[in-house]
């Protein structure tokens, strides 16, 4: 294949693990990786890492992201929304009275990023002169491009005649999913030393809070930040505090440089926290007017290195456990649906101590 790009983003590592690479970080997950996972697991006890996928609860966090709805199957007539409560003997076509059986079936609209969920790579490109002709193209991860790879919205965007009006032919979720998303998990906690203060925490505050714990993160470990976020969204019970939902809990400061060297340097294969969006949705220097990104940890880490970020993850209780046995590791296994062509999808990660 003709490799897409002439000149990569600085600081990027498109190409390091081939011209076609769609997973990233990920090839960090090696079995190695996974045996130091396994290793992790003393206690056998497993914690679910995932919101109710109903929560947070109606759309104040995010307009455009609406809670799950379910509804019936058709019958084996085809008429809608009615295969619930069937009871086999009463089917006439289908069905005997000596029969017992009563089936129910049903589907779901699910907004794919609403609850607990991965961000894939294909979720946040940027403009950039990949082609080094001093024109920038939208481009995704290891230069993937907007409209040819990831396609809509527009009729059939797979072009086998479904009904998809977008489409990731690349960089999708279903890739992780295949690969396997299990490995060694690392926890830093950082509302046991901050509590649910709204604040940024640069890397000199991450540094000591890591040392206090005897946290280390070594190459191919997925790292959790937990906040207590999704604590909050749990106790609000589907109806967020409008007046607390963006004013509550710790992120990562996204406008310190040596953060985001860390994030590079430390060779992590995932980041994850229990909060919104990893960084703080709180913009930059409205005076500088130069080209940039909005979300600075969003960019590095899936349009430049590769790294899934996960979001809205329920950390409390491991988070507990952890500190009451003095640990911060764990056998991670979080796999994403192999749902092909999707840019961010729900995860029902497990922990095991």
């Amino acid at each position: 294949m003709t490799k897409r790009w002439k000149q990569r983003p600085p600081g990027s590592n498109w190409g390091d693990f081939g011209d076609d690479d769609e997973l990233g970080r990920i090839n960090l997950l090696t079995p190695e990786k996974v045996l130091q996972g396994v290793r992790e697991v003393e206690a056998g006890v497993s914690f679910c890492l995932s919101l109710p996928l109903d929560y947070p609860g109606g759309t104040l966090l995010n307009q455009r992201r609406h809670p799950p709805i379910l509804a019936p199957t058709e019958d084996m007539d085809g008429t809608p929304d009615i295969f619930f409560n069937i009871h086999q003997s009463q089917m006439e076509k289908w069905g005997h009275p000596k029969y017992v059986d009563v089936w129910a079936d049903d589907m779901v609209t699910l907004w794919l990023q609403y609850s607990t969920q991965w961000d894939s790579l294909a979720h946040a490109g940027a403009e950039f002169d990949a082609d080094g002709d001093g024109v920038e193209e939208s481009v995704f991860y290891n230069g993937y491009r907007a409209d040819v790879d990831l396609v809509g919205p527009k009729p059939d965007a797979r072009g086998d005649g479904s009904k998809h009006i977008s489409f990731a032919h690349h960089l999708g979720l279903e890739h992780m999913a295949f690969h396997g998303v299990q490995g060694r998990g690392v926890l830093i906690d950082l509302r046991h030393h901050l509590g649910d203060d709204f604040r940024g925490v640069d890397f000199a505050t991450l540094e000591e809070i890591m040392a206090k714990d005897n946290v280390v993160v070594e190459p191919g470990d997925m790292v959790l930040f937990h906040t207590g976020f999704a604590t909050r969204v749990l106790e609000w019970n589907r109806e967020p505090d409008p007046e607390q939902l963006f004013t509550t809990c710790t992120y990562l400061d996204a406008r310190d440089p040596a953060m985001l060297e860390w994030i590079a340097d430390s060779q992590l294969s995932a980041l994850v926290s229990d909060n919104y969006a990893v960084e703080g949705m709180v913009g930059g220097d409205r005076n500088d007017k130069s080209r940039q990104t909005l979300l600075p940890i969003h960019h590095l880490c899936l349009f430049k290195l590769g790294i899934p970020l996960g979001e809205l993850w329920y950390l409390h209780e491991l988070a507990t456990w952890l500190r009451e046995h003095k640990r911060s590791r764990f056998l991670l296994t979080a796999p994403p649906l192999r749902l092909p062509g999707t840019v961010g999808g729900p995860v029902t990660p497990i922990a095991t101590v």
